[in-house]
Protein backbone atom coordinates (compact mmCIF):
# COMPACT_ATOMS: atom_id res chain seq x y z
CA UNK A 1 0.00 0.00 0.00
CA UNK A 2 1.47 3.40 -0.67
CA UNK A 3 1.54 5.97 1.17
CA UNK A 4 -1.26 8.11 -0.47
CA UNK A 5 -3.69 4.99 0.04
CA UNK A 6 -2.22 5.01 3.72
CA UNK A 7 -3.48 8.52 4.24
CA UNK A 8 -6.52 8.04 2.44
CA UNK A 9 -7.59 4.94 4.91
CA UNK A 10 -6.69 6.75 7.95
CA UNK A 11 -8.44 9.97 6.59
CA UNK A 12 -11.71 7.77 5.76
CA UNK A 13 -11.89 6.29 9.10
CA UNK A 14 -10.81 9.64 10.86
CA UNK A 15 -13.94 11.89 9.32
CA UNK A 16 -15.81 9.07 7.67
CA UNK A 17 -15.53 10.09 3.97
CA UNK A 18 -12.52 10.03 1.25
CA UNK A 19 -12.90 12.03 -2.17
CA UNK A 20 -10.85 13.79 -4.95
CA UNK A 21 -8.57 16.61 -3.48
CA UNK A 22 -9.44 19.27 -6.24
CA UNK A 23 -13.50 19.07 -6.15
CA UNK A 24 -14.22 20.95 -2.99
CA UNK A 25 -13.57 23.52 -0.86
CA UNK A 26 -10.58 23.67 1.33
CA UNK A 27 -12.23 24.71 4.76
CA UNK A 28 -14.77 21.29 4.06
CA UNK A 29 -12.29 19.04 2.53
CA UNK A 30 -12.01 15.85 4.36
CA UNK A 31 -7.79 16.02 4.74
CA UNK A 32 -8.03 19.67 5.83
CA UNK A 33 -10.72 18.65 8.39
CA UNK A 34 -8.46 15.41 9.35
CA UNK A 35 -5.34 17.35 9.64
CA UNK A 36 -7.64 19.21 12.73
CA UNK A 37 -8.60 16.04 14.37
CA UNK A 38 -5.01 14.66 14.19
CA UNK A 39 -3.52 17.31 15.68
CA UNK A 40 -6.21 17.76 18.42
CA UNK A 41 -5.62 14.51 19.13
CA UNK A 42 -2.06 15.26 19.44
CA UNK A 43 -1.30 13.29 16.72
CA UNK A 44 0.95 15.59 14.99
CA UNK A 45 2.88 13.31 12.67
CA UNK A 46 0.03 12.00 11.32
CA UNK A 47 -1.59 15.57 10.71
CA UNK A 48 1.77 16.49 8.99
CA UNK A 49 0.98 13.73 6.60
CA UNK A 50 -2.61 14.18 6.07
CA UNK A 51 -1.76 18.09 4.87
CA UNK A 52 1.00 16.87 2.68
CA UNK A 53 -1.55 14.66 0.74
CA UNK A 54 -3.54 17.75 0.51
CA UNK A 55 -0.97 20.31 -0.52
CA UNK A 56 0.24 17.68 -2.96
CA UNK A 57 -2.56 16.71 -5.20
CA UNK A 58 -4.06 20.07 -4.97
CA UNK A 59 -3.51 23.21 -7.24
CA UNK A 60 -4.79 26.43 -5.58
CA UNK A 61 -2.87 29.27 -4.39
CA UNK A 62 -2.63 27.78 -0.64
CA UNK A 63 0.84 26.09 -1.13
CA UNK A 64 2.87 28.26 1.91
CA UNK A 65 -0.78 28.38 4.08
CA UNK A 66 -0.49 24.27 3.66
CA UNK A 67 3.44 24.31 4.00
CA UNK A 68 2.98 26.71 7.12
CA UNK A 69 0.65 24.01 8.95
CA UNK A 70 2.89 21.28 7.64
CA UNK A 71 5.80 22.97 9.53
CA UNK A 72 3.49 23.98 13.24
CA UNK A 73 2.53 20.42 12.62
CA UNK A 74 6.03 19.31 12.75
CA UNK A 75 7.71 21.41 15.02
CA UNK A 76 4.93 19.94 17.59
CA UNK A 77 6.32 16.42 16.63
CA UNK A 78 9.87 17.72 17.80
CA UNK A 79 8.17 19.31 21.00
CA UNK A 80 5.92 16.34 21.81
CA UNK A 81 9.03 13.94 21.59
CA UNK A 82 11.14 15.72 23.28
CA UNK A 83 8.20 15.91 26.54
CA UNK A 84 8.37 12.14 25.78
CA UNK A 85 11.83 11.70 25.99
CA UNK A 86 14.09 14.34 26.98
CA UNK A 87 17.29 12.23 27.86
CA UNK A 88 17.38 10.12 24.39
CA UNK A 89 20.46 11.00 22.99
CA UNK A 90 18.44 12.00 19.93
CA UNK A 91 15.09 13.53 21.53
CA UNK A 92 16.84 15.81 23.69
CA UNK A 93 18.10 17.85 21.03
CA UNK A 94 14.29 18.46 19.01
CA UNK A 95 13.65 22.17 20.89
CA UNK A 96 16.38 23.75 18.26
CA UNK A 97 14.13 21.89 15.23
CA UNK A 98 11.49 23.01 16.85
CA UNK A 99 12.29 26.45 16.70
CA UNK A 100 13.62 26.52 12.91
CA UNK A 101 10.10 25.44 11.77
CA UNK A 102 8.51 27.53 13.71
CA UNK A 103 9.91 30.26 11.82
CA UNK A 104 9.41 28.58 8.96
CA UNK A 105 5.64 28.57 9.47
CA UNK A 106 5.66 31.96 10.74
CA UNK A 107 6.80 33.72 7.17
CA UNK A 108 4.43 31.29 4.91
CA UNK A 109 0.89 31.88 7.04
CA UNK A 110 1.88 35.32 7.69
CA UNK A 111 0.36 36.17 4.34
CA UNK A 112 -2.95 34.66 5.09
CA UNK A 113 -3.58 36.19 8.11
CA UNK A 114 -6.21 36.92 9.58
CA UNK A 115 -8.44 33.80 8.69
CA UNK A 116 -7.96 31.57 5.47
CA UNK A 117 -10.16 28.40 5.03
CA UNK A 118 -12.07 28.83 8.55
CA UNK A 119 -8.99 29.03 10.76
CA UNK A 120 -8.01 31.75 12.42
CA UNK A 121 -4.52 32.02 10.79
CA UNK A 122 -3.81 35.37 13.27
CA UNK A 123 -4.06 33.16 16.48
CA UNK A 124 -2.01 30.00 15.23
CA UNK A 125 0.42 33.39 14.65
CA UNK A 126 0.04 34.21 18.45
CA UNK A 127 0.74 30.83 19.36
CA UNK A 128 3.76 29.89 17.22
CA UNK A 129 5.70 32.78 18.73
CA UNK A 130 4.39 32.41 22.12
CA UNK A 131 5.59 28.57 21.93
CA UNK A 132 8.90 29.94 20.23
CA UNK A 133 9.89 32.26 22.52
CA UNK A 134 9.09 30.35 25.48
CA UNK A 135 12.01 27.96 24.21
CA UNK A 136 14.36 30.42 23.14
CA UNK A 137 14.24 32.56 26.49
CA UNK A 138 14.69 29.43 28.06
CA UNK A 139 17.97 29.03 26.12
CA UNK A 140 16.61 26.02 24.84
CA UNK A 141 16.32 24.01 27.98
CA UNK A 142 12.85 24.34 28.55
CA UNK A 143 10.00 22.47 26.95
CA UNK A 144 6.30 24.81 26.64
CA UNK A 145 4.82 21.44 25.55
CA UNK A 146 2.96 18.88 27.34
CA UNK A 147 0.13 16.54 26.91
CA UNK A 148 -2.23 18.65 29.49
CA UNK A 149 -1.57 21.95 28.33
CA UNK A 150 -1.55 21.04 24.42
CA UNK A 151 -3.06 23.57 21.62
CA UNK A 152 -6.22 22.94 19.81
CA UNK A 153 -6.87 23.80 16.88
CA UNK A 154 -10.89 24.65 15.75
CA UNK A 155 -12.24 25.26 12.89
CA UNK A 156 -15.04 28.61 12.74
CA UNK A 157 -17.05 28.91 9.48
CA UNK A 158 -17.25 32.69 10.68
CA UNK A 159 -13.39 33.53 12.11
CA UNK A 160 -11.48 30.80 13.32
CA UNK A 161 -10.78 29.93 17.19
CA UNK A 162 -8.01 28.08 18.91
CA UNK A 163 -8.61 27.12 22.31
Amino acid sequence: MSKGERISRLVTELVGEDIEPTKIDIARHPYYRAYFQCWNEQRYYEAHDVLEQLWLNTDTDDDNFFKGLIQVAGAFVHLQKNFEHPTHAKHSRRLKPAVRLFLLAEKNLAPYSPVRHALDVAALLDLVRDEREKITRSDFQKNPWSPETAPRLELNPRSGQIS
